[in-house]
């Protein structure tokens, strides 16, 4: 069975970014926050920093009760997207980037003579060397390689930082079995839990089920994907149907009032407007939601005849707000989504359809701001918020730049 992937996990990704920028944050405990309060988490931390038990997630805080010399630097995330893709481009001049998964994670293909385990060991060294003297020497990643695109990520886990791991077919199943569960791509808290009721406790047991367990384990065809790339065999996964567009933000301090949080909503509902008409996609229902300090939460969706105007979005979020009721507490964090999405293409037009002026507003607005930058034009109802909730990445998306200037 040959090597087929090469998988790139670039280790403590925004933290190392800082470092690279900043000599002066080398070799120190770093952790990356979405703002400058000890009320929000980390957003990453560096090795040096998880040396005293701190992760993505540790509260602010935490952090600092846990470290003393902690240092906290706020998220630049415009640099962590330039420096995915100087890092994309770097890995691209060695070897072909089969898929960007993640901000800090590409698979690549091997070919030829690079399925063979010294060619492709050789080539792993040569990625991590053509990344430090393109992009920066702060920017490790641990590389696995394997015979498919899971078995390849798998070893990309199995020893950070700077690693190199590389999986063969008479390594399975056994260099697997030291693993937990929820090592492997596919298995989080509630599939861990469904394997556990059908008595698979451990990745052994994972791998020495059935196919026809795993799929009722899974509950269908994915169970059956599971047993076969286990044992390394290539798999096709169908590309998934976007269902939700969406945006949220923890409010900063200064925010935290009722008012505020409304303009916030109204900024995300046209930040995720713009998303939508570039996507090429209508949608049929609005969700919003609010986290209160100290635990109160609210939330409530409506649904309405397919549309990408932002005109409309606004009013269903302003007749949300109004059934809202009041609760004594500050709001900590807001949310919103558009849902029930279908392609432009599959919209059946109302035969009262009045949408051609609205179209061309929002068409023009998008224009502008994509080539003037973000805020050029926009709704004043969120007019004092409009430098508030900015681009941030989730690690499994990279804004594109519609995202970036919306």
């Amino acid at each position: 069975m040959a090597l087929r992937f090469l998988f790139v996990d670039f280790n403590a990704y925004f933290a190392s970014v800082e470092q690279q920028m900043r000599p002066e944050l080398r070799g120190k405990p770093v952790v990356v926050a979405p703002m400058m309060t000890d009320s929000t988490c980390a957003i990453a931390a560096s090795y040096e920093a998880k040396r005293f038990g701190i992760k993505t997630g540790t509260g602010i805080r935490e952090a600092k009760a846990l470290c003393r010399e902690l240092i906290v630097v706020e998220a630049r995330h415009h640099e962590y997207i330039d420096y995915h893709h100087r890092l994309v481009e770097a890995v691209e001049s060695c070897v072909p980037v089969h898929s960007v998964l993640s901000i800090d994670e590409m698979a690549c293909t091997l070919t030829g003579s690079q399925q063979q385990r010294e060619k492709a060991v050789a080539l792993a060294k040569q990625v991590k060397e053509t990344i430090y003297k393109r992009v920066g020497m702060e920017l490790r990643s641990s590389i696995g390689i394997g015979p498919n695109l899971f078995l390849s990520k798998t070893a990309s886990d199995m020893q950070k930082p700077n690693g190199l791991v590389v999986i063969e077919e008479q390594d399975l199943p056994d260099c697997l079995y030291r693993l937990e569960l929820e090592d492997l791509t596919g298995v989080g808290p509630r599939m861990k839990r469904r394997l556990e009721r059908y008595d698979i406790h451990t990745v052994q047991q994972l791998c020495t089920a059935n196919k026809t367990l795993l799929r009722n384990v899974w509950g269908g065809i994915e169970g059956e994907r599971m047993y076969a790339k286990l044992r390394g065999e290539e798999v096709y996964t169908p590309p998934t149907q976007r269902s939700t567009v969406g945006h949220s933000h923890v409010l900063p301090p200064k925010l935290r009032t009722e008012d505020s949080a409304f303009e916030v909503l109204n900024r995300l509902v046209q930040k995720a407007g713009m998303r939508l008409r570039s996507y090429g996609y209508r949608a049929g229902g609005l969700g919003v939601h609010v986290q209160y300090m100290n635990g109160p939460y609210w939330s409530e969706a409506m649904t309405f005849d397919y549309t990408h105007e932002t005109p409309r979005f606004l009013q269903a979020l302003a007749m949300l707000w109004s059934h809202k009721p009041r609760i004594a507490a500050r709001p900590l964090r807001v949310g919103i989504a558009l849902f029930e999405l279908k392609k432009e293409e599959y919209c059946t037009p109302s035969l009262f359809d009045v949408e051609k002026k609205p179209l061309a507003l929002n068409g023009a607005i998008d224009k502008l701001n994509k080539r003037f930058g973000k805020n050029t034009i926009y709704f004043s109802g969120g007019h004092e918020a409009r430098d508030a909730a900015p681009v941030r990445i989730a690690f499994t998306h990279i804004p594109d730049e519609i995202e970036q200037t919306a």
